[in-house]
């Protein structure tokens, strides 16, 4: 039997400086239409573009208390989540979180909510609540991560638009 040596892929998590949310931004631009081109209109798709990833909107995300991290893989930004804190009982939402689509399925999008979670429980969280796109294929990594579907919702985004979602949550207390 040949000893096969198994290569795992260096993977680096970090907490963002605003100076560095135009990495967010490069991301974004590669894989939020690909993740939305068969559930969501391309005007709609373009719309969420500008209302969540200019420049100028994700510092107005990031001064308003939104945290975000990305993940290295091989040394190469590969993906990317945010957070904030709801209120001052311990509750936070999980904004965003999105990995390279040629990338999927490789373990890095459990790995950044791992560390979205780890952050949130050092910090007292309590819980994280994240809205997901009915039809979106990540609805099951969320189930397989824990998260339990607490709602639905048809959420008004302007000019006409709606997010169809699902609001899942995750206790941190006892996990």
């Amino acid at each position: 039997m040949h000893n096969m040596e198994s290569v795992t892929p260096t993977m680096e998590v970090r907490h963002l400086s605003k100076d560095e949310l135009w990495q967010v931004r490069e991301l974004a631009l590669q894989i939020f239409p690909i993740t939305y081109q068969e559930i969501v209109e391309p005007e709609q798709i373009d719309y969420m573009m500008d209302l969540f990833y200019t420049p100028e909107n994700l510092r107005k995300q990031y001064e308003s208390g939104q945290v975000f991290i990305i993940i290295y893989s091989e040394g190469k930004a590969s993906g990317y989540a945010s957070y904030t804190p709801l209120k001052e009982n311990g509750e936070y939402k999980l904004n965003k979180i999105y990995v390279d689509t040629r990338l999927q399925g490789k373990g890095l999008g459990r790995i950044l909510l791992n560390d979205v979670i780890a952050r949130i429980r050092k910090a007292g969280g309590k819980s994280l609540q994240l809205n997901v796109n009915r039809f979106n294929k990540a609805v099951g990594f969320y189930k397989s991560m824990g998260f339990v579907l607490k709602k639905e919702e048809l959420l008004d985004i302007g000019r006409g638009y709606f997010m169809d979602d699902y609001v899942f949550e995750m206790s941190l207390l006892n996990a």
